[in-house]
Parts: structure tokens; sequence; C-alpha cells
């Protein structure tokens, strides 16, 4: 459960960025945190070892930043999974008390330092609210099934009744977490490339203590897609290699779920056939192409393998976790 005398990470917050040449997002989000008072106490900074001109962004940024940014290049392109498993890791050796998880997509709202600091005394995993691109609320309550291995949407207003609505599934489109949950889980999984690291981090945190969604808009995304409107959430259009890994990695997923017993098999085939149908779906009613078809039938095959794989371990906590002390498992 949250501890009641948790402090503030007001001013203690370092913001961990991910990011793989979109250097023209980049500058916008490292803009909006030079306008940030108060500001995070630090940024890092992983480059997905990019080809454009990432490196001068981040350069120019930090002669402009009143704290200090750490630059980390890696030398081959870890996607999402493999960049945030390296900042989270740097972040605690700089001494990181809070880490705040961010794309490189979005800006940071005035103000949204303060705004998620203020809910930092009760939770340690907590996700602000978004606006999309053309500032208005963005769709993001979900709740993560392990029965069937995936998140689905929740409908209406649920911050009707509280401030904090809990969850059990995270993001790292502005996740902050304190430093002491991350030692507890361990590295965000960096097998998972893309795609679903984010996910299974919320879940295994939800294990742990209480994950929230709290009524604060502190981001703004940036990058424009097309979408279409489900009625309970938008459907928005995608990439090959992104359909790839949303069934690739459920292998990676389904052996999360068995090394904490929660695996079902015939629950978890039902989840990947509805996984395969959403992106058909997205393909068909979004793109309007069928072309990206192999890509999940490639994904899936791959995922058979991961879920075979005897040898396979879950990422190990940095230091000894306690089992989990709460009122109800998720």
């Amino acid at each position: 459960m949250p501890s009641p005398d948790m402090p503030s990470a007001t001013g203690e917050m370092t913001l961990v960025i991910a990011t793989f040449n979109r250097s023209g997002y980049l500058r916008g989000l490292l803009d909006s945190v030079v306008a940030l008072d108060p500001a995070p106490e630090r940024i890092v900074v992983v480059d997905n070892a990019s080809t454009d001109d990432t490196q001068d962004v981040i350069t120019a940024a930090a002669s402009r930043l009143a704290v200090p940014l750490v630059n980390v290049r890696l030398p081959v392109n870890a996607g999402g999974a493999g960049g945030f498993a390296a900042g989270v890791e740097r972040a605690l050796s700089e001494g990181a008390s809070w880490l705040w998880l961010m794309d490189d997509d979005v800006v940071v709202l005035p103000g949204a330092v303060t705004a998620l600091g203020k809910w930092t005394g009760t939770y340690e995993c907590i996700h602000g609210r978004r606006l999309d691109e053309a500032g208005k609320p963005f769709f993001w309550q979900h709740r993560f099934l392990p029965f069937l291995g995936i998140h689905i949407p929740i409908r209406g207003n649920v911050f009707r009744d509280t401030a904090a609505f809990e969850t059990n599934v995270g993001c790292f489109e502005g996740m902050l977490i304190s430093a002491d949950l991350v030692r507890r889980i361990g590295l965000p999984d960096e097998r998972y490339f893309i795609n679903g690291d984010d996910e299974i981090y919320g879940w295994l945190a939800s294990r742990l203590t209480d994950v929230v969604y709290v009524n604060d808009f502190v981001l703004q995304k940036v990058r424009p897609q097309k979408h279409i409107d489900l009625g309970i959430r938008h459907l928005n259009d995608s990439s090959d290699l992104s359909r790839f890994y949303s069934m690739r990695n459920r292998g990676h997923t389904g052996q999360y779920l068995r090394a904490h017993g929660r695996y079902n098999r015939f629950g978890f085939a039902l989840g990947t056939l509805l996984t395969a149908g959403k992106e058909i779906l997205r393909l068909l009613a979004v793109e309007h192409r069928v072309a990206g078809i192999p890509s999940l039938w490639r994904g899936w095959r791959e995922s058979r393998s991961i879920l075979h794989d005897g040898s396979w371990q879950p990422m190990p906590p940095l230091e000894a976790a306690p089992s989990p002390d709460r009122k109800h498992q998720v």
C-alpha cells in the first residue's frame, strides 16, 4: 500500500526521455522542459543511435537548461524498451529519487512538476493526464486483464467520484515512479524492444503498490495520427514494425504471467486472437490497407518460440523485493 509519509517529488524528479531519429519532436519537448518552473532536478536523454541531428539538439538544450542534462548515446537502436532500461539505470546511478519516463513526441505543460508532486506523498506510480495534438483530452484509461493478457478500455468518467483512478497498467508516456519501486521491480524489459514493455511494467508495479491515473493534465501529444472513434476509445494508425512486436511480445507477456502464477492457456490464446483482430481492424479501418497482415503472422510465430523457451527468466529486481502486501491481487 502507499506510504503516507513518502516525501513530495516536487523538484526531485529525474526526467528520462528515450528518443530515436525524431529530433524535431525532441527539440519541442526539451523547449517545454526549459520553460518549467519548478523544473526536474535533472534530465537524462537516451539517444537510440539516431542518425539525424539529435545530438545537436541535445547539446543545444543542455546549454539552455538550468539543471543538468545527462546525454546517453547508445551504440545501437535498442528500441523504446531498451532506451528506457538504459535511462532508468543511468538515472538511478545519478541518485534519482523519482523517475518521470517520457517518449519524445510530447511536450510538458506548465506546472506539471507541481501537479504531479502533490500526489507523491501518497502513491509510488502515477500517470498524469494528456491532451491530444488538438488540445483535447486524450483517452487513456485502461485495466490489464491477466486472464487474457491484454488491457481493455474503461468507459465513462473515471474521475467522477475521485481525483485518482486506480489501475494496473503502465504507460511510459509520462509514468512517474519512485526509485524505490523501480528497484523492487527491476529495469524495464529491453527484450520487448517496442510495444507492451510499459504495459507489463505497470502491471508488475501494481503487484507491489497502487498504480494511479490522476486528474491533472501534465502532457500534450504533438504527433498527429490518423484514427477512428470506436465510442469507448480511439483506434490510431500504427506501423508494421509495431504490429510485429504487438504480436511477438505476447510471448514475453505470457512468460511474465506464468512467472506470477497468472497464466491461463485458453484465456491467453483468446487474448492473442483479440490482439490480432484489433490490429487487422486498425489496418482496414484506419490505414485502409492489408499489407501489414504478414507482420502479425511473423510476430505470432516468434511469440510461440518465446512462450516455449524454458530458459526464459523475468527481469530481476535490483534489490531484494518483499512479498506483495496488498488488500487484493490484480
